[in-house]
């Protein structure tokens, strides 16, 4: 029996999904005035989301926090398989094509005052702080402190900008980032039991969730939070400032 494959993960559980997001979302965009806004949200955010995750990734797999089995993959880049590559630049688009299928925009001015600004960014800071201090520690908080040190950045930009605009669409936030968080968690689950890639018992706390590494369960929640803001506030500015590049 053949070992399955990294590149058998994305034509099993990531291509058919995004397959189906992209066809609802093209048929409900033919009359959607802004819709190469989305996609221009969609584009910049890929791009972000793969040159920040690339560097995390490097180290952490050189440091022998997670490996892939012999054979599973095709090619690496530095240490990086090139499926994996690809799952950085396809989960953006999975987790924003859910989101348009229901995401509406206010008229709330881009006004923030300066003190909810710091007051979101110490926070997004104080998780990169718990996370530095986790992952120099060392052993078994190592996966766990790299990811909440490298996501608290974000979060701090995220929230410094509109975390007021964010808590008023609470609910599009959560919806946007449960399903393909759940999905994503659920595939994850099955490649681990499959062999495609495992996650080093000594870098990792061993706490699962429904049988899932804790680690992996926050990763895809942490990922997925970043796009979901990210695309509300993407859709919230352009469409205060006026921004619409459809003919």
């Amino acid at each position: 029996m053949a070992l399955p494959s990294y590149l058998g993960f994305h034509l099993v559980f990531l291509i058919p999904f995004l397959f189906v997001l992209l066809v609802s979302v093209w048929v409900r965009q033919l009359r959607l005035p802004r819709a190469q806004v989305q996609w221009a949200g969609i584009g910049i955010l890929a791009g972000v989301a793969f040159a920040y995750t690339i560097p995390w990734e490097i180290l952490l797999i050189g440091n022998g926090v997670w490996s892939y089995a012999e054979g599973a993959v095709i090619a690496r880049f530095i240490n990086i398989p090139v499926e994996e590559l690809l799952f950085i630049l396809v989960q953006p688009f999975i987790t924003a094509l859910w989101l348009y299928q229901f995401i509406e925009t206010s008229r709330r001015p881009l006004a923030v005052s300066l003190s909810k600004r710091l007051g979101g960014a110490v926070a997004g800071l104080l998780i990169s702080g718990v996370g530095v201090w986790l992952y120099l520690a060392g052993g078994t908080t190592t996966y766990l402190g790299a990811l909440l040190g490298w996501a608290g950045p974000v979060l701090a930009i995220q929230w410094a900008f509109g975390w007021p605009y964010l808590r008023d669409h609470a609910k599009t936030v959560g919806i946007g980032v449960g399903l393909p968080t759940v999905y994503l968690c659920a595939a994850d689950m099955v490649a681990i039991t499959l062999g495609i890639w495992k996650l080093s018992p000594t870098y990792t706390t061993g706490l699962t969730l429904a049988g899932l590494p804790i680690e992996e369960a926050l990763f895809f929640l942490l990922t997925n939070l970043f796009v979901v803001q990210g695309l509300v506030l993407w859709l919230w500015v352009t469409d205060r400032l006026g921004i619409d590049t459809a003919p």
